[in-house]
């Protein structure tokens, strides 16, 4: 019987299945829509009907052949968005209960003076301040207030709250007060979800860190909720194998982990499209890539120097600031299901509104009014104006044309233009998510390939690349779950952190080494957890590191071995490299601190593995399966475009654009002045016509 490794990725409007067989190395695919109410019933409900197209001979226990499950989530990132944690208390250091409020008194945006801050997830009333300092340096000023706590915790089991923050103003130097406070408040109300600073984010910064574990809490029953829905129903499936959720930086770890830890996942389903891109890029021969992973509700765009994504230790996610590792990726409200609209001033506007997976855009004939950007294709007949899915979902062409009538008339446009004009503003609102991650930061876009996937990410490659003025386009085998692909390419996971504020000398030294020995302990003691094998265990160190006076961090990596004078004098000329690239410049003889030093911690796990195949010749001819007029721009009409079935596409085959490519997952534009070729992985890349 084959062993299938399966991957899941659940979006806001589809949830995409990966399938891999480990003795045949085949891939299979499939994808259904989401259900927003219970994201548990979608997830059961697609690997169900894969395992049954793939492995009919497993009856009534479809999943009883899946020997390796990974699963990407937007549960707690969806739960933030719309605020629908759960009732949670804080209890922090007296004289620092407003601290949550009062953050770094920035405003969001520095003009705006209308901009509202995001809500406060504790209320004044559920923020118990209690005594005990300890000081910057791990001695004990004010021993903790314990008979304070005791009062704390029945205060807020009183309110009715279901988890509890803690979090002491330099609990990440000495953790004692934290875990004490934890104790206590477990045995006067044990019911509740309780997490501590010290173990979600034990960094310096005290608003950062106190909003982080606040977001932990106020999300942590939602994530056990919800494990516990899919758990069961994977069970009932007959899934024998140790399920595992992606992490915010590409890893992953266990439902256990997951549930106490849900800030992890925060960044759970774009993560595993940058790792699957990092392993397709080096395949293919593009190391240096941009990452464009359109789905139905937003963007996700991410930088890959070397085929390497860097992490960020700290992000901004709908507006809480939060510490936890994560790769860094930008996010943007342009997908799919971006709603269309003219604004007060009688301009243009798409999204950040979404139709989501129900209504869907006006074409899904589920009862919304509104034209999506996925009606836009399909007015334009871009996406096929009959069907979606290979058929499975049947798309009203009519409704979506009357609903950009409706929109054309309130701009005095035509209906084509209309459409157009929609494709132009969502390419407009992705070029500048790109622009943040590169140009910004010290790299020309017109040096990377861009990498484009999910299921709307083909449809506007072409057109995001000439507005970057980028000549390749890369577009993976199956582009729509690359995500869920991903979660076969990854490995277990896990981060740990310092933070010593110490000057980049020889005096450091001794706190540095002792320091990461700390860290290597706890290390190994997740991989102990873990049950990984001595040989599946690797170790990579960073420094995070700044001029003496400078308010932010970069990270340069630190080489194996021990920390030596050869050691600090790397991370010095690393340290400049970094600085440059980002900031232009080095502020040469200025004073460097070391500030937090990680630990990033990889059980390696079998990968699935992608296949090459011979070349066959340039004819790809017998790959078209039809023809339709296509509105492009640069005709300003119609022009009849051939239909191409990827399915059908061999390896080396050639041809010109205009033209379209069409698979189960997704709808690839090839316009006219580019031309496509099928490489030796089946991937599809657009090049600029010579």
């Amino acid at each position: 019987m084959a062993r299938w490794r399966v991957g899941v990725d659940s979006g806001g409007t589809f949830t995409d299945i990966c399938l891999f067989d480990e003795d045949e190395g085949r891939v299979e695919v499939w994808k259904v829509s989401s259900t927003p109410d219970d994201p548990s019933r979608g997830i059961a409900e697609g690997v169900e009907q894969g395992m049954r197209r793939v492995a009919p001979e497993n009856g009534d226990k479809p999943a009883s052949s899946v020997a390796y499950f990974g699963h990407g989530t937007t549960v707690a990132t969806n739960a933030l968005i719309q605020h629908r944690g759960v009732a949670t208390g804080l209890v922090t250091t007296d004289g620092f209960r407003d601290l949550l409020e009062i953050g770094r008194q920035k405003r969001p945006d520095l003009y705006d003076l209308t901009a509202d801050k995001p809500p406060t997830l504790v209320p004044r009333a559920l923020r118990m301040a209690v005594g005990e300092r300890v000081r910057h340096d791990g001695s004990i000023d004010l021993p903790l207030d314990e008979p304070a706590v005791r009062e704390a915790a029945k205060a807020l089991k009183k309110a009715g709250v279901k988890a509890i923050a803690v979090s002491f103003l330099y609990g990440f130097v000495r953790p004692e007060h934290e875990a004490r406070a934890v104790e206590i408040i477990r045995e006067e109300y044990p019911e509740a979800f309780v997490c501590s600073g010290h173990e979600i984010a034990p960094e310096f910064r005290e608003f950062e860190r106190l909003s982080t574990v606040v977001l932990n809490a106020y999300l942590g029953p939602v994530m056990k909720s919800y494990i516990e829905r899919l758990s069961p129903r994977l069970e009932a499936l007959g899934m024998e194998a140790t399920p595992h959720l992606t992490q915010s930086n590409g890893g992953v770890i266990g439902f256990s982990t997951a549930a106490a830890m849900p800030v992890r996942t925060i960044l759970s389903g774009p993560s595993t499209g940058v790792v699957a891109a990092q392993a397709v890029g080096e395949l293919a021969g593009f190391p240096d890539i941009i990452t464009f992973d359109m789905g139905g509700t937003s963007t996700d765009v991410a930088l890959l120097k070397g085929g390497v994504c860097k992490l960020t230790s700290e992000a901004n996610v709908h507006g809480y600031p939060l510490k936890a590792p994560m790769l860094d990726i930008h996010t943007v409200g342009a997908g799919g299901g971006s709603i269309a609209y003219v604004d007060s001033g009688g301009l243009l506007k798409v999204g950040p509104r979404s139709c989501g997976a129900f209504p869907g855009p006006v074409c899904y004939d589920k009862g919304n009014e509104e034209p999506a950007t996925t009606d836009a294709n399909v007015v334009l007949q871009t996406l096929n104006p009959t069907h979606l899915l290979a058929g499975r979902m049947p798309v009203r062409q009519d409704l979506a044309k009357a609903a950009i009538g409706r929109l054309a008339d309130k701009l005095g446009l035509g209906v084509m233009e209309t459409a157009q004009g929609i494709l132009s503003v969502v390419t407009a609102n992705m070029a500048k998510a790109i622009r943040v991650i590169s140009v910004q930061r010290g790299h020309d876009p017109r040096d990377y390939t861009l990498m484009a996937f999910g299921g709307a990410g083909p449809l506007h490659a072409a057109r995001l690349a000439k507005e970057l003025d980028m000549r390749r386009v890369l577009v993976p085998r199956n582009p729509g779950i690359l995500c869920a692909m991903g979660l076969l390419l990854t490995d277990l996971r896990a981060d740990f952190a310092a933070t010593k504020l110490l000057p980049l000398a020889a005096s450091s030294l001794a706190p540095v080494s002792e320091a990461f020995a700390t860290l290597s302990a706890r290390a190994q003691a997740w991989f102990d957890h873990e049950e990984i094998t001595a040989a599946a265990r690797q170790m990579h160190r960073t420094v995070d590191m700044r001029y003496a006076g400078q308010n932010y961090e970069l990270s340069v990596a630190l080489p194996e071995g021990a920390v030596t004078e050869t050691t600090l004098e790397h991370l010095a000329e690393a340290f400049e490299e970094a600085h440059r690239q980002r900031y232009g410049f080095i502020a040469a003889g200025e004073a460097v601190q070391i500030v937090t030093l990680r630990v990033e911690a990889v059980g390696l796990v079998r990968k699935a593995t992608l296949k090459a195949y011979p070349l066959e010749g340039p004819d790809a001819s017998a790959a078209i399966i039809g023809k339709r007029p296509v509105w492009f721009p640069e005709a300003g009409d119609y022009v009849p475009t051939p239909i191409y079935d990827r399915e059908a596409l061999k390896a080396g085959n050639r041809f010109a654009g205009p033209a379209i490519v069409e698979q189960m997952d997704t709808t690839t534009v090839v316009p006219p002045g580019m031309t496509a070729r099928v490489d030796a992985y089946h991937n599809l890349i657009l090049e600029v016509a010579a």
